[in-house]
């Protein structure tokens, strides 16, 4: 490439400008490997290490293999899988004991009601509610690693829970059930409900020893918000029936929303008025209580528990005005004492549930995930997601053998664990008191609660995911496609259903993806006068082009999908049509005449990866460029994403991978961008990133 015309060189090691003043200087001395050894050091052990064959790093890390199961190695494992060894001993008793104490009460006090609300939305007893909001917390209070989350009953898994155990158990078409029969049903749907929390935390499980953390990220942001923004939509719709007193079947399936509301407007002439009077004035209480706690949230020491204080007032009116007898308002009745039996769920409907388990694993992961990850950052700390992985798996799995529904960290708890100024995993241990202390002594105080008063609780706990609707003005002008991948989700979830409004969303998101790599375009970059640095040609007219030499970057992946617009646009570039050479294109001035082009520089730092499609297409494209009489050379070319393994018959290994077509461009130190060295002589015969075809 130096015997180009006008094309220019470094000078020599004595010509160059002293490093220590570059801005003075128009060309800098070549930076071999070595030079760059003798400036920084530390970096041949790191060369080797990337060097080194995978099938010799595979063996070294075997043969460590024996060394992990010694002693030392045994406590490395017990450190990772129980956080609570890493961080108790540094726990600062006097400044985060209060603070956890207290946000360890206040959450506990919410998960009372809140948990036999959700109860109620998963189609179970209230009582498994706080089954659910005891073990689970527990659980993940000594295996997670997320020190502000708060885990238990979520909306939309109750919700998504719900759905499934109403199609597995569904309830006789007469509905008119005597007690034994609706303890029976009860039983049944119990059973199923705790099935599904066995499924999910096994596929957690698997996942886990997959070490499949990374499956988080598939969830984007936009697809969780309207995920939960959607389902809170179906949350309200569903404890319509509760709010007005009608006894509706629950609709399930797709249009479930619109067949819920079509039977409530049929009904609503049988609407209780006792009831709705209830409804009406929880919600006038809930709702600005609710918004006091969000506007003054740095003002007051600890949120206001309005739920519970709802409860209770509630629970007062309708025993001392025989509400339950008079009016036939429902009530909770009696909740149980202590615990359940432990028992394994029936194991024969694995198979039947494992299709509405496998969707529950995942919003319960994905929000679990992203819920830590916020206040990780938020408070400079570090989570595992192979470790949340392991800790909701083992919280759903050995929650579901006490009968208890799929569980995972919640939106409104979590903010009040954090408001209420909780520090570490250790407000769950005070939670789970305040929740025993209900299951061993305080529950038939909850005899004489009215259900319309859950279905409020369910209601205003909805408020944190409606208002993610207002944060789509700024989304739309950040970013149209995440917009749209926000839209299509919630219209899906809310016409169709949450699971398959998950999966239409995650699908709708990995093909925008997908499209953008279709979208970039290939670039042409010339030489800024006076400088070493190769801008995009149509940046600015001042950039200088050498004749005959065309320099192009790649910034995308080449794989079977953008293999046709590759060669589409290296064909205007080269000027090599179908019938032949023809004019290339120049993204120059217009008034500029395109000349032959002898030599092709592809910019390959830009390329991630190549599949086997897109590393042929690069060596038709050598072939292509050699019948043409133009020299192509690949500059900083990582040689594994262009490696094949083609097995076809009617190729040799020399026709298959580019690697074996290639030689060291010799002395082409600053002629290509991005290239550093000198030729093979000067980094003493080591590959290099720079090959000509």
């Amino acid at each position: 490439m130096s015997g180009l015309p006008d094309a220019r060189t470094c000078p020599g090691l004595g010509e160059a400008s002293d490093l220590k003043f570059p801005l003075g200087a128009k060309f800098r001395e070549p930076l071999t490997e070595a030079r760059f050894q003798q400036l920084f050091g530390d970096a041949e052990q790191e060369s080797d290490l990337l060097s080194e064959p995978r099938w010799s790093r595979l063996c070294r890390q075997w043969r460590r293999l024996p060394g992990a199961c010694s002693g030392p190695g045994a406590w490395r494992l017990l450190l990772a899988r129980l956080p609570p060894l890493r961080w108790l001993p540094h726990y600062r008793w006097r400044a985060w004991l209060l603070g956890d104490a207290v946000a360890g009460v206040t959450v506990g006090i919410v998960h009372v009601p809140q948990g036999m609300a959700f109860a109620l939305l998963t189609s179970v007893p209230p009582v498994f509610g706080l089954y659910t909001s005891f073990f689970p917390v527990l659980i993940y209070t000594l295996l997670g690693t997320g020190r502000h989350l708060s885990t238990g009953t979520f909306a939309v898994l109750s919700l998504m829970t719900g759905s499934a155990v109403e199609r597995l158990v569904p309830e006789p078409l007469g509905g008119n059930l005597s007690e034994i029969e609706r303890e029976q049903l009860d039983v049944q749907r119990v059973g199923a409900a705790a099935a599904l929390a066995f499924g999910s935390g096994a596929l957690m499980l698997g996942m886990f020893a997959l070490q499949l953390g990374v499956l988080s990220t598939f969830l984007s942001e936009p697809v969780v918000k309207a995920l939960t923004s959607g389902a809170a939509l179906h949350v309200l719709v569903s404890q319509l029936p509760s709010l007005l007193g009608l006894p509706l079947p629950r609709q399930i399936g797709c249009f479930a929303l619109f067949k819920t509301l079509a039977a409530v407007l049929t009904a609503l002439p049988r609407s209780s008025p006792a009831e709705l009077t209830i409804s009406a004035l929880s919600l006038a209480l809930l709702v600005p209580v609710k918004e006091l706690n969000v506007r003054f949230r740095d003002k007051l020491p600890t949120p206001i528990p309005g739920e519970i204080v709802m409860v209770l007032l509630a629970s007062v009116l309708c025993f001392t005005s025989s509400l339950d007898t008079r009016y036939n308002v429902q009530i909770v009745g009696l909740l149980p004492g202590g615990f359940p039996q432990p028992r394994l769920p029936n194991l024969a409907e694995l198979p039947r549930i494992l299709v509405d388990s496998l969707p529950i694993a995942l919003v319960a992961f994905a929000v679990s995930a992203s819920l830590a990850s916020i206040y990780a950052d938020k408070y400079s700390y570090t989570i595992d997601s192979n470790q949340e992985l392991l800790a909701h798996g083992v919280s759903n799995l050995i929650s579901s053998l006490f009968s208890c529904f799929p569980n995972s960290a919640t939106l409104a708890t979590t903010s009040l664990l954090v408001d209420a100024g909780g520090n570490t995993q250790l407000a769950g241990l005070f939670s789970c008191i305040v929740v025993l202390s209900v299951l061993l002594w305080l529950g038939p105080f909850f005899y004489y609660l009215p259900k319309a008063v859950l279905a409020c609780i369910n209601i205003s706990s909805m408020r944190q995911m409606f208002f993610q609707m207002q944060e789509l003005p700024q989304l739309w002008r950040i970013s149209r496609m995440d917009f749209a991948v926000w839209m299509v989700t919630w219209v899906a979830v809310v016409i169709l259903s949450v699971d398959l409004g998950l999966a239409i969303g995650v699908v709708f998101s990995m093909m925008t993806v997908i499209c953008r790599t279709q979208r970039v375009q290939c670039l042409a970059l010339g030489l800024a006068e006076g400088t070493e640095l190769y801008r995009p040609l149509r940046e600015s007219h001042k950039l200088h082009k050498v004749p005959g030499l065309c320099i192009l970057s790649y910034p995308a992946p080449l794989y079977f999908g953008t293999r046709g617009q590759f060669r589409r646009t290296l064909e205007q570039h080269l000027g090599l049509g179908e019938g032949g050479k023809e004019a290339p294109k120049t993204d120059g001035p217009p008034d500029a005449v395109a000349e032959p082009v002898r030599v092709v520089v592809l910019d390959c730092s830009g390329l991630t990866f190549a599949d086997v499609a897109g590393a042929r297409e690069v060596v038709q494209l050598a072939s292509r460029c050699r019948d043409a009489g133009i020299h192509l050379l690949l500059a900083q070319c990582n040689g594994e994403s262009l490696s094949t393994g083609d097995t076809d018959p009617g190729r040799t290994p020399e026709q298959s991978d580019p690697r074996t077509a290639v030689r060291q461009c010799p002395g082409c130190s600053c002629s290509c961008p991005g290239e550093t060295g000198e030729g093979a002589g000067a980094t003493g015969g080591k590959p290099r990133r720079c090959w000509a075809i």
